[in-house]
């Protein structure tokens, strides 16, 4: 780990230097102050935001070789380089950020060279699965560059113009994959709307990117766009998949309608608006979740996409089809750039399988369907992965003794087992041949991950409780780190480089750094590689706040490096808590150290911001509506076990509640005593506490999309509670705090 200046550190042995093909463009990249210009006739070196470029331009005999050479390194028209790593306008352009050589060097390509490639090398593999009428119907490769071909024509055929949105509001499908890549071909901006979008969400999303054309899913999510079209004055079209139409309107068309649109749309055209586009322009918007005010639109380039893909697929260590095909199953929000690149841009530079989940995947059917599937790779995020392990615990307390005791037993030996091997000892003890005869294998098998050799979690902080649980079953869940401005992932981890509790270490061609870092290490985390984004959508300040004079990302995320690389996330600069007396409390390890210390817990929210002491909203495991998603007043089955251990009848969250369970609270105080005996001081401790009636949901306003807390939104919901707290904040209780509602 090496110094870079007062107050920063790099998690690498030194900024690269980088050379890129001396024709028509050479990129030298170095570890430079201030910021500098001189011109030598056809020579510019540029040192601006520690960088210095090379470029020498030489004369191409061949129009054409001259486009393609443009193409490569993402000239502008001009014939001049893109003198900037970022912009904010829809059609511009940015400076690639090229390495001399290793994986920062790969020739940088379009969308459109990527999918030729996969239909020459995969052609007749099957690429996408949907189930219709309980039967799996299948397009090959070739099927689905053809259809992305169609629906790129009939896009053109509606109007799409140059960078204007193609906004897809649905779950997913082959339908939706069709259209964002379509988009992308037909030179259209390619943008994903969460399906939990109210009508003003959704024409934020779509007035902002100046959309042309709707893809939505059903009758339902069609309304919403109708309340608001009106209102965007870019829209040519609404096109609907998934559901036949229940009323024929005026530019209204159905998936079947649609493709057939551009039938008299010559191919010429459409290939020479794939030929004009370039690998450092705008190709993909992903708008983050608004978690602390609007939503951004995280402009992504084709190199953005197309590289990240390569680079995190050998990262990974993902197979190519025709060494053994991946299989995975698509059911994450594909608004999500998680979701994107696994299910999206993965598979078509590698040549996997894409099989759709049901839409009620995360009410209940997602274990059905990675039964039938059985994925060789599988991202869930932490809640997903929570619920799996709330049903295998329900699961088992229902077992008979033995069955129980050998669980027990083998989930022990998986347990010391793995973290030896993550530790580098490689041995097989007998007792784990044994235990993975008698347990892991049938627990794998009945959750469908029997052949999964990738498990991952992503997108959320994930708890050490849920990580050793699926460890001990011999179930490693590899966490990767990443963002929607690092299009995706910018660490990973893998069987041979994992460590717990750790998101692993950045990928090829992607440099860390830690920005002032304190006593501990603990920083601020940058990233830089050719996976950063081109900026925010029309959003300047906002851009220059992301990445900057020098060309780093700033994630907002607070964390550290070890000496072997791996890097640990610690909290989020936003989420800090700062009392009253400036102390700085990251909450996330609180949280978790809680929920770990009572199991009855499923979600906990520390607050005190500017306030004397901390408190903590706690919510109870309750069982999910499985049709509206609605957390209910029965507790889990694992609750009511817990319940009975400490002597309790309690079934229902409202009986713990009304009643003040004796047994129930005096278990929470518990654990929050245990909690507080290991805070770093005094400011750290959870001085109050209260259960709310209801658990957090997506319905509810609490949970994004990804299950990730909305700390704002359940702090404006629980604001009188909260002030409660701190009514009579200068006599805080520390033996009975429990806030009497």
């Amino acid at each position: 780990m090496s110094s870079t200046g007062a107050g920063t550190m790099l998690c690498e042995s030194e900024a690269r230097s980088t050379l890129a093909d001396p024709v028509p463009m050479a990129y030298l990249s170095v570890d430079a102050q201030g910021s500098s210009e001189v011109s030598l006739d056809d020579i510019t070196i540029n040192s601006s935001a520690g960088t210095v470029e090379v470029c020498s331009m030489k004369p191409a005999d061949d129009p054409k070789t001259e486009r393609s050479q443009m193409n490569k390194t993402g000239l502008a028209s001009s014939s001049r380089p893109a003198s900037n790593v970022w912009t904010t306008q829809q059609d511009g352009e940015v400076k690639l950020r090229m390495d001399e050589e290793g994986m920062g060097s790969e020739a940088p390509k379009t969308v459109h060279e990527v999918f030729q490639e996969a239909v020459s090398k995969y052609s007749d593999y099957y690429a996408l699965a949907s189930k219709k009428n309980g039967q799996w119907v299948k397009l090959t490769y070739k099927m689905y560059y053809d259809k992305c071909w169609k629906a790129a024509k009939s896009f053109l055929k509606l109007g799409l113009e140059r960078f204007h949105g193609v906004c897809i509001l649905g779950f997913n499908s082959p339908e939706w994959f069709i259209a964002d890549i379509g988009a992308i071909f037909a030179g259209g901006l390619a943008v994903g709307i969460y399906t939990t979008n109210s009508p003003e969400a959704c024409h934020y999303v779509a007035e902002n990117c100046s959309a042309n054309i709707l893809v939505v899913e059903n009758h339902t999510q069609l309304q919403k766009i109708l309340e608001i079209e009106h209102k965007l004055p870019h829209m040519k079209a609404i096109i609907q998949y998934g559901e036949e139409l229940k009323e024929k309107r005026p530019n209204l068309y159905s998936w079947r309608e649609f493709l057939d649109l551009g039938e008299d749309i010559p191919d010429s055209q459409l290939r020479e608006i794939i030929e004009s586009q370039k690998p450092n322009q705008c190709c993909t918007l992903i708008y983050t979740s608004g978690t602390t005010g609007q939503p951004k639109g995280v402009m992504l380039s084709h190199d953005n996409l197309t590289w990240t893909s390569i680079a995190a697929g050998r990262s990974l260590m993902l197979l190519e089809a025709t060494e053994k095909q991946e299989l995975v199953v698509s059911y994450l929000p594909l608004s999500h750039v998680a979701a994107q690149m696994i299910d999206i841009w993965l598979p078509v530079t590698f040549g996997g399988q894409v099989f759709f989940a049901q839409p009620d995947a995360l009410k209940g059917t997602l274990v059905d369907t990675l039964r039938e599937v059985r994925p060789t790779a599988f991202l869930g995020v932490p809640r997903v992965w929570e619920k799996i392990e709330e049903k295998m615990k329900s699961v088992g307390a229902k077992s008979s003794t033995l069955r129980r005791k050998v669980a027990s037993w083998a989930k022990g030996v998986g347990l010391q087992t793995n973290l030896k091997w993550m530790n580098g000892h490689s041995e097989v003890p007998m007792n784990f041949r044994l235990a993975r005869q008698l347990v892991y294998k049938k627990v794998r098998k009945a959750i469908g991950l029997d052949r999964c050799t990738k498990c991952f979690t992503g997108a959320a902080p994930i708890s050490r409780e849920t990580l050793e649980f699926f460890l001990s079953l011999n179930i490693p869940v590899f966490e990767l780190y990443g963002m929607s401005e690092s299009s995706g992932p910018h660490t990973v981890s893998i069987p041979q480089a994992f460590r717990l509790t750790s998101c692993g270490k950045e990928m090829a061609g992607c440099r860390t750094l830690i920005h002032k870092p304190d006593a501990d290490g603990i920083g601020e985390i940058c990233f830089a590689g050719r996976h950063i984004f081109m900026g925010y959508l029309n959003m300047e300040e906002k851009t220059k706040e992301a990445i900057d004079k020098d060309g780093w990302l700033h994630s907002g995320d607070l964390g550290k490096c070890d000496k072997d690389g791996f890097i640990y996330i610690t909290g989020r600069i936003k989420e800090l808590i700062i009392t009253a007396g400036g102390e700085n409390v990251p909450p996330v390890p609180i949280e978790d150290a809680v929920k770990e210390a009572c199991p009855i817990i499923s979600n906990a929210m520390l607050v005190g911001d500017k306030a004397k002491f901390l408190a903590m909203l706690l919510t109870l495991k309750c069982i999910i509506n499985t049709e509206s998603g609605e957390p209910g007043d029965d507790l889990t089955a694992e609750a009511i076990e817990y319940c009975q251990k400490l002597g309790s009848k309690a079934t229902k969250v409202s009986e713990i509640i009304s009643s003040k369970d004796k047994a129930v609270y005096a278990a929470i105080q518990a654990a929050v005593s245990e909690v507080n005996k290991r805070a770093v001081s005094n400011a750290q401790k959870i001085q109050k506490w209260v259960v709310l009636e209801k658990d957090f949901s997506v319905g509810g306003g609490e949970l994004g999309p990804t299950m990730k807390l909305k700390r704002p939104v359940v702090a404006q919901k629980y604001k009188d509670l909260i002030d409660e707290f701190y009514a009579d904040a200068n006599t805080p209780t520390t033996t009975e705090n429990a806030l009497r509602q």
